[in-house]
């Protein structure tokens, strides 16, 4: 294979820091992403990769108010996703569907289904159940941890149960377990707690240091991977929990967030306000790790992708380092790589000689043709 001489690209008017690729469209290799404008009307736009996989081009655009700070397509049907939204002094939720027949209209506008507000807390993001299609539903806010029912057809969501992360935590994220639907954890400053759903009762916490994203291992039940900001990535057992099976350093300032690769072992992604998105491989077979050699497990798969960053553009320029990899892992790259990547790149903040700047959305990596 031969280097390719420019990276997939596609722009946004605005800058953004949501994008989730459409599970349920099992026929193309499709992503929503969401944008940021405090001022301006914000967008949805509905992303397809080409099938010779050479070009993103937009199948869809959707206006959305306010702030979109998360979005997550449905994982059983395409047309349906969920945003946490702002408008600069509240925050709020709810469940959006695109129009059928929205490549024949001429101005197409979002559905809202429902709305999954609550009466206490800043909503920080929704989780949906793991796989298939399914009526249950949840939503984290700072304080407390809702499961809903959710009935399409009726557009109607009801908190079926809550519990609350204690007078003393706030809450800031999760991940449910595709291994067993009962079992959801959640991010919680210096913990990272985990509820079970049936009675919605803490079962357990794990002591991190100042944990922000948590992800579990597709393959193995018992794995989970957490990003801390200071302490980079740790590789948890739930079995052996007291402290982590492997740690990899993360990134050279906080370790944002952290992502498993749905497919292939110990292929692991994390962002971190280095402005840098880092493509890991790690061993995670517990019989093998020490903590003297548990380094020499891991590496770099891929290569940093760097982030230009300005107020004034949602573009993104990639570094230009090839990468020789199998066709069958370039597709598999191509579908649950790439905006993956792009989800975790764009919920940091970099400090940069003095000013915040966020990460743009990133909609494209460089690969080799």
């Amino acid at each position: 294979m031969q280097a390719a001489s420019s990276g997939i690209g596609y722009g946004l008017k605005y800058q953004a820091r949501c994008i989730s690729d459409v599970k349920a469209d099992t026929d193309h290799t499709s992503f929503l992403a969401g944008t940021l404008s405090l001022k301006e009307e914000n967008e949805v736009h509905l992303i397809r990769l080409s099938s010779s996989g050479t070009e993103l081009f937009c199948e869809g655009l959707f206006s959305h108010p306010n702030e979109i700070w998360d979005l997550v397509s449905c994982p059983f049907d395409q047309r349906i996703f969920s945003t946490v939204y702002s408008n600069g002094e509240t925050y709020g939720a709810a469940i959006w569907q695109i129009p059928e027949l929205y490549g024949e209209l001429n101005s197409p506008q979002l559905e809202r289904i429902t709305s999954l507000d609550t009466d206490s807390g800043k909503i920080k993001c929704i989780l949906w159940w793991p796989s298939g299609r399914h009526d249950k539903l949840i939503s984290i806010n700072e304080e407390n941890l809702y499961l809903w029912n959710l009935d399409v057809s009726k557009k109607i969501a009801l908190v079926q149960s809550q519990d609350s992360a204690g007078m003393l935590h706030k809450l800031s994220g999760g991940a449910w377990n595709p291994h067993d639907v009962s079992s959801v954890a959640a991010t919680c400053e210096s913990y990272l707690q985990f509820w079970d759903v049936r009675t919605m009762k803490k079962t357990m916490s794990i002591e991190c240091s100042h944990v922000c994203s948590v992800d579990y291992h597709p393959q193995k039940q018992h794995m989970l991977v957490t990003a801390e900001h200071e302490s980079g990535i740790h590789i948890w057992d739930l079995r052996k929990p007291k402290v982590p099976i492997q740690e990899l350093p993360g990134h050279t300032h906080w370790t944002w967030t952290v992502k498993c690769n749905p497919e292939y072992d110990g292929m692991i992604l994390s962002a971190g306000t280095d402005s840098t998105v880092n493509l890991w491989l790690a061993s995670i077979n517990h019989d093998e790790l020490t903590t003297e050699r548990s380094s020499y497990y891991l590496k770099m798969l891929l290569y940093y992708i760097y982030f230009r960053t300005t107020f004034y553009s949602s573009m993104l320029t990639l570094a230009d380092k090839p990468i020789h990899l199998p066709d069958g892992l370039i597709h598999c790259l191509i579908r649950t790589v790439i905006m993956k990547t792009a989800f975790m790149g764009s919920h940091g903040v970099l400090v940069n000689h003095g000013s915040l700047h966020h990460y743009p959305m990133m909609a494209g990596l460089l690969l080799n043709q």
